[in-house]
């Protein structure tokens, strides 16, 4: 059972890991043993997730679901199994979180008074400039 937030948790049922073999360290073992864990987790039909989380999910982590829906983690980092199965889980319930939290809602500001007043200085300055130019017949 993976523990999100007190709301969220998804059972290890809803989890499918595979073990492949990884390339990096391992020494002799890189060749023989399947080290690193890749995490697959559907999205669209875990009945775990709530509609708004699911959402956010399939918005922001795009790049990392299938067309079916999975959520796909690689880990491969560590030397061992069970650290690679940690570490895709562990990076699992951060995504997770990240997406629990609704976005703040953005509150319109307008500019200062002070900006306003550089901003309109700049751009007469670089009129200024532009139409010096002009009076002495460079732009020919």
């Amino acid at each position: 059972m993976l523990i999100v937030t007190s709301e969220i948790r998804i059972p290890d049922t809803e989890l499918d890991e595979r073990f492949v073999r990884a390339s990096g360290p391992g020494g002799q073992n890189v060749n023989k043993v399947a080290t690193a864990v890749q995490l697959r987790f559907d999205v669209r039909r875990s009945p775990s997730l709530p509609e708004e989380v699911r959402e956010r999910l399939l918005r922001q982590a795009a790049a990392r679901i299938t067309e079916d829906g999975v959520l796909l983690i690689e880990a491969r980092r560590y030397r061992t199994q069970e650290r690679n199965r940690q570490d895709a889980r562990d990076r699992l319930i951060k995504l997770l979180q990240k997406v629990a939290l609704p976005p703040r809602a953005r509150k319109p500001t307008r500019p200062t008074r002070a900006s306003n007043l550089k901003r309109l200085e700049t751009k007469r300055r670089r009129g200024e400039t532009k139409r010096r130019r002009g009076e002495h017949g460079f732009d020919r």
